[in-house]
């Protein structure tokens, strides 16, 4: 069977999506051999990476309660760098993640960063697991930066926001999820609020980057779906989440089954007597 590699896009609450494909690849008993995250994506990548199935990843998800979601945004008036420690974040990872290194994962996993004063992606697939991760949720204004080795990183949808080039040499089939969403307010004369403001010109970047990167290299498998009205921070709106992707996968097992199994083609040759 040919090799898969999937990766898997940054977009907040929208991202929590990523788990229906994960277990339609289950259904299938396709076994990626790389994946690739950034911010929402990184999260679930891990999970999936060190060994969880779809369905196990989702039973976590349902397990959670609105106070367990109010637990993940640890805010603080004190910083003038994020309006969110990001702890809580790590803690929940800790708590279900079974393994600390990427060493020690079950699929090799490639996790996206931004290198803020350099202004450009950092790719980290080896050492602590968890550092990466925080580091590639860590949307500019949200959360608070981190540094790692003394370099300041902030969420990886800056620079890569579904990085499928990255893994592009490493699989033979090369699977994109897009987790962007898309905005449709009931009013365009809407003035949004300073999180919109903020939140949607980071996603708006992002649209620019991902379409302005589309044009040199493209995946095999292209996913978008149709996630309105999503905000970042709206977990709390998963099984809505779930259930909006449910008409993308047919057409993901159709794409699959098209790339993994091609139809043989017979041609009938006419011999003159």
């Amino acid at each position: 069977m040919k090799s898969v590699g999937i990766a898997l896009g940054g977009g907040g609450a929208r991202g929590l999506c990523h788990i229906q494909f994960l277990k339609t690849l289950d259904e299938m008993n396709i076994k990626p051999t790389i994946i690739s995250g950034t911010s929402i994506g990184a999260i679930i990548g891990a999970f999936y990476a060190a060994g969880l199935s779809g369905l196990k990843i989702e039973e976590i998800l349902n397990n959670l309660n609105l106070l367990d979601y109010g637990k993940f945004f640890d805010f603080t008036l004190f910083s003038n760098t994020g309006i969110i420690k990001g702890n809580a974040f790590e803690n929940f990872i800790a708590k279900h993640l079974p393994v600390d290194k990427f060493e020690d994962l079950a699929i090799p996993l490639k996790i996206v960063a931004t290198n803020f004063w350099k202004r450009e992606q950092v790719v980290f697939d080896s050492g602590y697991i968890i550092p990466a991760i925080r580091a590639s949720i860590s949307v500019p204004g949200i959360f608070d930066p981190v540094k790692i080795n003394d370099v300041v990183l902030t969420d990886g949808g800056a620079t890569n926001p579904v990085p499928f080039d990255i893994i592009a040499d490493k699989c033979d089939i090369n699977i994109a999820i897009d987790v962007s969403g898309k905005a449709n307010p009931k009013s365009k004369s809407k003035i949004p609020s300073i999180s919109e403001c903020v939140l949607t010109s980071f996603h708006i970047m992002e649209k620019a980057v991902v379409e302005n990167k589309m044009k040199l290299v493209k995946p095999d498998i292209f996913i978008k779906p149709n996630l309105y009205d999503i905000q970042l921070m709206e977990f709390h709106k998963s099984k809505e989440i779930l259930k909006s992707v449910e008409p993308n996968l047919d057409l993901f097992k159709d794409l699959l089954n098209e790339k993994i199994y091609p139809k043989k083609k017979y041609f009938n040759f006419m011999h003159k007597k």
